[in-house]
């Protein structure tokens, strides 16, 4: 649709300094590492890798389910749905982490209620409004600048240096992104406007790109009772947009299909994809973690080709091909101080 509450303290290079020691590992709460220990900073990199690159796919595969459900699931009833399938699943779960750590969550609650309203309810509202007035081309290209924005959201609040290398990587997976938009036509950008559905579009990448920040903030409790506290507050705070939906008659119930597609949503995107990124941003901190974000158009467009039937063009593979390589350039040379 994770940490024993207290902010988690940054380290120098983003949110991957060294968290307090826990009497056992949590499985989804993996303590950063050192930035004077790079064989571990290697090791959790070698660890990110795949799990972001499955999280993107996830995302990837959103993409189509929110292209699928035109039609079979209005935006906010799948918001709302989406995170109450959520809650069902993590019930059992999460119930003895919720128990053991519900007073460190309680004196943290505003945290976890903003993180989970503007990462994942108002971010998934407005990206779904913004849908009813602009383009998808304009879409994937403001996505493409959530990478750019954590950046800058991260040295503004906490200073966090960007090497020229990870400068570049951002540049060459954002130049990805927009192939990908514009599916190779370049003068897709001569006609690039702004309208309402461009400006509800940037919000929606400012929120999520302060939630991955804020993410290195984390209270210290464990990965999935962080993880089910916000999904719960996410519900919650999807039932105001719902009500607002029905109230102008714009609610569509899901049909047979819809429900197929609130299903995978809730268990991929929603449930994995979110653990997914919240781990990689522990592991590599968000401005890493956030450029494999432009990996979402990418996958989008393959999974469409698997999917829709849409064709498989040079311009889905020159894109991969400089997402791809942008990271190698963040990661690689970037990490050669």
């Amino acid at each position: 649709m994770s940490c024993a509450l207290g902010p988690c303290p940054l380290g120098p290079d983003g949110g991957r300094g060294a968290f307090a020691a826990r009497k056992a590992p949590d499985p989804l709460s993996v303590t950063p590492p050192s930035p004077a220990r790079p064989p571990q900073d290697r090791s959790a990199a070698l660890s990110a890798y795949p799990i972001l690159a499955l999280t993107m796919l996830l995302w990837g595969g959103n993409v189509v389910a929110g292209k699928s459900a035109v039609g079979e699931v209005s935006p906010q009833v799948l918001t709302c749905l989406r995170w109450a399938l959520a809650c069902l699943v993590l019930v059992l779960p999460a119930r003895a982490g919720l128990r053991a750590e519900w007073g460190t969550l309680k004196a943290h609650w505003r945290y976890v209620l903003l993180m989970g309203a503007c990462g994942y309810t108002l971010y998934a509202s407005l990206f779904y409004a913004a849908g009813l007035y602009t383009t998808g081309i304009n879409i994937a290209l403001f996505q493409g600048s959530i990478p750019v924005l954590v950046i800058l959201i991260n040295y503004a609040v906490h200073r966090v240096a960007v090497s020229r290398a990870q400068a570049i990587g951002v540049v060459v997976t954002l130049a990805g992104a927009v192939v990908a938009a514009t599916h190779g036509d370049w003068r897709v950008l001569t006609q690039f406007g702004f309208n309402r559905g461009d400006l509800l579009m940037l919000g929606a990448c400012l929120l999520y790109a302060g939630y991955a920040v804020a993410l290195g903030a984390r209270p210290k409790v464990s990965g999935l009772t962080f993880f089910s506290a916000m999904a719960l507050a996410a519900f919650l705070t999807s039932l105001p947009p719902l009500a607002a939906e029905w109230w102008l008659g714009h609610t569509v119930w899901p049909t047979p299909r819809g429900w197929l597609i609130v299903a995978f949503v809730a268990l991929g995107p929603t449930l994995a994809a979110q653990l997914g990124f919240m781990r990689g941003v522990e592991l590599i901190g968000p401005n890493r973690a956030g450029l494999f974000v432009n990996l979402v158009p990418i996958f989008g467009a393959g999974l469409a080709v698997l999917f829709l039937g849409e064709p498989f063009r040079w311009n889905d593979a020159l894109a991969l091909g400089l997402v791809l390589g942008g990271i190698a350039i963040a990661e690689r040379l970037g990490r050669r101080r």
